[in-house]
């Protein structure tokens, strides 16, 4: 076992503090990464808050790793040391269920994916995420970040770019569709990035209009304020697919208006709280309302690429660890743009 400083929350809704986790030894097919930077996600604070339910303690949170490879098991075949790498939201799953085997590892039926912290690993122990140090991952739950993007603006894409490239793919997202991005935070300037790389026309629905300058700088075609109900009149109808970014309870049949017949209202935002529908909302129109969680490994490496491709990364605020707690706050109050991103450096 090696012994590595991280940052933990000793119990739900306590703030992290400095402390020291046990990393297992390196496997015939591990790898050791050297933790360079890790994205502060708003799902890291439902979980060290138990919004989203019972969780475990201490917890290290961080699941948008970027750093390098500083070690490989005698097994390994896909990295060596040296190696610019990332670990996203999961370290591990059955690999024998059809979604495994499909690539969809993200969706194991199997007992389902290991996260890469609060989750029990097939060893009996809690996973620990990059709030730290170092990681050891097997290598097949390891992507490659390319060369084209630095590793600060990188690690925000395993889990907010692939979040948001999984369904705009699946949902066909590309010229001649229109899509809403519902949401200017951490997911959603990069479901605007994405969605106008890909080639559709491009919206922006937020609050206000607070943020309108950077979601046109960063791709956006149109940007509305869903605080003005005259948003709701004008754009009845409008879109093929609306993502939905956005952490907190939403009027959906208002939404659903906005769809034309067969689109699709996707969610990627997970509301602590039950959300309520009239399923008229959805039978006029033959409306889809869906949800999408992260990508496999396979469709992550596929949006690295992407992204590297189109010469863009995640929008970031550098911190120091010591400035976790006042970033969490920061998230809740939509007062950063787009990313926390700890230097691990500083831990």
């Amino acid at each position: 076992m090696t012994t590595v400083a991280a940052y933990a929350a000793p119990a739900a809704k306590a703030p992290l503090e400095r402390t020291t986790i046990e990393r297992r030894e390196v496997g015939a097919s591990d790898v050791l990464i050297d933790i360079k930077f890790a994205g502060i996600c708003h799902s890291d604070i439902h979980q060290a808050r138990e919004g989203w339910g019972e969780a475990i303690f201490p917890m290290v949170p961080g699941h948008e790793i970027a750093g390098i490879v500083s070690e490989v098991g005698s097994g390994v075949t896909k990295y060596k040391v040296g190696d610019r790498v990332g670990v996203g939201c999961m370290v591990d799953s059955c690999r024998e269920c059809d979604n495994c085997k499909a690539g969809l590892e993200q969706y194991c039926t199997g007992g389902g994916m290991t996260g890469t912290y609060n989750a029990v690993g097939k060893d009996g122990e809690p996973t620990y995420g990059g709030y730290s140090e170092k990681i050891v991952v097997d290598e097949n739950y390891v992507v490659r970040i390319p060369d084209g993007l630095s590793l600060d603006v990188a690690a925000p894409l395993l889990c907010a770019g692939i979040t948001t490239y999984s369904p705009l793919k699946h949902w066909n997202a590309g010229p001649g569709k229109k899509v809403a991005v519902l949401g200017m935070g951490g997911l959603g300037h990069m479901g605007v990035k994405i969605a106008h790389a890909l080639g559709a026309e491009v919206t922006v629905l937020s609050q206000s209009l607070r943020k309108k300058d950077d979601g046109l700088k960063l791709g956006a075609d149109h940007y509305y304020a869903t605080s003005d109900p005259k948003t709701f009149e004008e754009l009845r109808g409008t879109f093929d697919v609306i993502l939905s970014t956005v952490s907190a309870p939403l009027d959906l049949d208002a939404y659903l208006s906005l769809l034309r017949t067969d689109g699709a209202f996707v969610n990627v935002g997970a509301p602590e709280e039950p959300v309520r529908l009239n399923l008229f909302s959805v039978i006029g129109g033959r409306k889809t309302l869906a949800g999408s969680g992260i990508g496999g490994i396979r469709e992550t490496q596929e949006m690295l690429d992407f992204c590297a491709e189109h010469g863009f990364g995640a929008e970031i605020e550098l911190i120091s660890a010591s400035e976790i707690n006042d970033a969490y706050e920061r998230v809740l109050a939509s007062d950063v743009r787009y990313r926390f991103v700890i230097d691990t450096a500083t831990i």
